[in-house]
């Protein structure tokens, strides 16, 4: 009997433990980041900085946490083309939610400046190798369409040595917001998928299909006003819409059930 009561605890334990697994897994969702470049002005005629890769930290562990954010837009960039308000996309990517510990920049070489109409090498010691690690530590929620600025301040980030070389030592900015909301759902019958449409005027935005449940969560929109048509792929039933629902930044607008009819 004390082993048959033993092993009823042992199984029991066992259901709690997978239960939570599964819901842990669950809980974590998705966010949508672009990471874009800017800089303020400076008195040299060209900065040029060679991205070769743009890592993330969410986990908070400094030696193992980095991941790379995959399709990163590479190559030469002059700092001095993103001045007064112009920024260009370095990448534009999905991450888990939760929270953006850091970023790191990696450069590669061929770095230059040029000073009075005269280019010179410029060197990077730090950031050429491992990267520029710098601190985000801000919240990031599901959902949402989030916007990293890595702002340049190349006048404090130039310095000329004794010898006349130049060394870039990156001074940057962080500046994470929400630019973006989503919209979420669910539709009904669920025993069969439906194709989820977000338009918005003239144009699909974004699409999606429901889930095993029949909910939809359709990510990363700029703030404005959709209609959502839901296509089922069972033609015996009519598609279905839901017009003007409007989406805010930083926000998941729940939109009311569909429920198909035949």
């Amino acid at each position: 009997m004390r082993n048959r009561t033993f092993l009823f605890s042992l199984i029991a334990l066992l259901v709690i433990m997978i239960g939570c697994s599964k819901n842990n897994g669950n809980e974590q969702g998705t966010a949508r980041l672009q990471v874009s470049l800017t800089d303020d002005p400076a008195d040299y005629d060209a900065v040029n900085i060679n991205v070769q890769d743009v890592l993330i930290n969410v986990t908070g562990d400094d030696d193992n946490g980095w991941v790379s954010l995959g399709d990163v837009n590479r190559g030469m960039y002059n700092l001095l083309d993103l001045v007064n308000d112009k920024d260009t996309v370095l990448a534009d990517a999905v991450i888990p939610s939760g929270k953006l510990h850091q970023i790191r920049l990696v450069l590669g070489d061929g770095n230059t400046i040029v000073d009075d109409g005269v280019e010179y090498q410029l060197t990077t010691p730090s950031a050429q190798q491992s990267g520029l690690k710098l601190n985000v530590q801000q919240d990031v929620t599901e959902g949402v369409l989030y916007k990293l600025l890595l702002d340049f301040d190349v006048s404090k980030s130039i310095v000329k040595n004794g010898s006349g070389k130049y060394i870039l030592k990156p001074v940057i900015r962080t500046v994470l917001e929400s630019v973006g909301g989503s919209i979420k759902g669910v539709v009904t019958p669920f025993s069969f998928n439906s194709h989820i449409l977000a338009i918005q005027g003239s144009d699909t935005v974004a699409t999606t299909y429901t889930g095993t449940d029949g909910g939809y969560l359709i990510k990363g929109l700029t703030s404005g006003s959709y209609d959502v048509h839901v296509i089922p792929s069972d033609a015996t039933y009519v598609k279905a819409s839901r017009l003007g629902i409007i989406v805010n930044t930083g926000a998941v607008t729940l939109v009311d059930t569909v429920k198909l009819a035949q």
